[in-house]
């Protein structure tokens, strides 16, 4: 009886201890569940995109209030801050082009021998310094041409020439071949929705103050260690898996890495020399169309009739990043009722309606309105380097994207200046024209890709893709109009009002003249 009570005493007293034992165990599962996730690259991707986002509106907010008391001689007020903010850009944007070219191939050659974290620190490296210093500009007051200074180390670093090309290899390196379209488009739709958010709260962050220093050092902090704990995270814990036997070597090359969104497929047995100069006379216009257009946008909406605030200008921002979202989710919708060309005709024709309604903006609504009809203009240059990729053989997709790289370089070389200064010559008369222009040069970028549908397939272009054409024809015709149309209305109101100013200023001398 006494070994049987106590042996009944031990069970009762051994029961309760088995029910904590799932939940003691649940913590380190979490744990290791939330290790593995912050091994992944999304959280680099979304810790980056929320930094840059943050740094975007502080810049273009400090240029503002820096060249708000800029005036020039026989300018108003508006049109020489105008002048100086496009200015600024347009120095700024072609170091960031330029200087990135030779160190992003250094880091893309060390990346295929084996170190894949390189194209992804080093830049990362270069998003910090560049956040420290417009830090520092902010709080010591240090000359806005020290911001040059930074993009030229920006730039030594890589750049985002160097760090998304890294990102998209690491995330088809971590993928069965099978999923590599799903997984990069996974990526993107990360990156886009990032944008938004950082996007829409970056101008409430702005207007924050940080003891005395002003507005921005709240912001400029906050992106900065957003940037801090990007590179700590893809130095300390970003994994990189290794590629299986079974995937073909050129898969995992940084430099042979095929378009965004869309699946990558085997290449051709040889070279088709005019479907591929069709194609990179097609990507030259359209990157030289939006390129051109994105210039001069950020400084047309600190303009009146807009005159947006900090809030503002992070709610466009954030308009902006959304068209990655509409983008992604037009590729899933289009690419299973239409081919590629008709998808890059699509875009081509979504950009050049709504940037040719942005030439006619006045209005925040009108805006929104605009960029709404933008919602598919990323579409185009990630299905043409798909494209691109299939017209060679694998052994060179590489030298063939790599090519297509500097030709985009090239465009951005030539429209950030050509932009700038049509911009800077057309803002007392009508300053929507390089809207106009851009709608005018998207258009002509679709006949290439017309030329190219028509040739790959060898007969007749489908009724839908023509259909397309048409319209886009119909588009470039109606904006040549209203381009003539609004350049006599604006001379004439230009020469009206000269008119006006001498009668006044006749006026004015015959009224002194009695009363002497």
């Amino acid at each position: 009886m006494l070994k049987s009570s106590s042996s009944s005493s031990d069970q009762s007293l051994l029961v309760p201890l088995k029910s904590p034992t799932p939940k003691v165990m649940a913590t380190p599962s979490l744990c290791q569940a939330a290790f593995a996730v912050f091994r992944q690259i999304e959280p680099i991707i979304v810790l980056e995109q929320l930094g840059s986002t943050l740094f975007d509106t502080a810049l273009q907010m400090v240029v503002r209030d820096r060249t708000s008391n800029i005036t020039d001689p026989g300018h108003s007020s508006e049109e020489s801050q105008q002048t100086a903010i496009t200015n600024f850009y347009m120095t700024y944007n072609l170091i960031i082009k330029l200087t990135p070219i030779i160190p992003a191939l250094v880091l893309a050659s060390l990346s295929d021998r084996g170190w894949r974290k390189a194209p992804i620190v080093v830049p990362l490296s270069g998003y910090l310094l560049s956040r420290l210093g417009l830090l520092l500009v902010v709080i010591f007051g240090l000359p806005l041409k020290l911001m040059f200074a930074a993009a030229v180390v920006f730039g030594l670093s890589g750049g985002f020439s160097a760090y998304w090309p890294g990102i998209m290899t690491l995330a088809s390196l971590g993928s069965a071949a099978a999923d590599r379209s799903k997984v990069m488009m996974r990526v993107e739709l990360v990156y886009g929705l990032t944008g938004v958010v950082g996007s829409l709260v970056s101008g409430h962050l702005f207007l924050l103050y940080s003891s005395s220093l002003g507005n921005g050092t709240v912001l400029l902090s906050v992106s900065s260690l957003l940037n801090l704990l990007c590179l700590i995270f893809a130095v300390v814990l970003l994994k990189v898996k290794r590629g299986t036997s079974e995937d073909s070597e050129e898969s995992y090359h940084l430099l042979s890495h095929a378009a965004r969104y869309t699946r990558l497929v085997g290449c051709c047995a040889g070279i088709n020399v005019v479907n591929v100069a069709l194609l990179f006379a097609a990507a030259f216009l359209y990157d030289f169309a939006v390129g051109g257009a994105v210039e001069v946008l950020g400084s047309f909406v600190l303009k009146s009739p807009l005159s947006w605030t900090a809030a503002q200008v992070g709610y466009g921002n954030a308009a902006g990043c959304g068209i990655f979202v509409t983008s992604f989710l037009g590729v899933i919708a289009f690419r299973k009722c239409v081919g590629d060309e008709t998808m890059i005709l699509i875009g081509m024709l979504s950009f050049a309606v709504g940037i040719y309604v942005m030439s006619f903006v006045t209005t925040t609504s009108l805006f929104y309105v605009a960029r709404l009809l933008n919602l598919f203009a990323l579409i185009p240059m990630p299905t043409i380097r798909a494209l691109v990729s299939q017209q060679v053989p694998a052994s060179r997709c590489g030298i063939a994207l790599t090519c297509l790289e500097m030709t985009l370089k090239v465009a951005g070389i030539v429209y950030i200046p050509a932009f700038t200064k049509i911009y800077q010559n057309s803002l007392t008369w009508f300053p929507g024209l390089v809207f106009l222009i851009s709608s005018v040069i998207t258009v002509i970028s679709m006949i290439p890709i017309r030329c190219a549908a028509q040739k790959a397939t060898e007969r007749t272009i489908p009724g839908a893709l023509r259909l397309i054409f048409i319209l886009s024809v119909c588009v470039c015709v109606c904006v040549c109009v209203c381009v003539c149309v609004s350049f006599l209305q604006y001379h004439r109101l230009q020469v009206g009002s000269e008119a006006r100013v001498r009668e006044d200023s006749g006026r004015l001398k015959k009224h002194h003249r009695h009363e002497q």
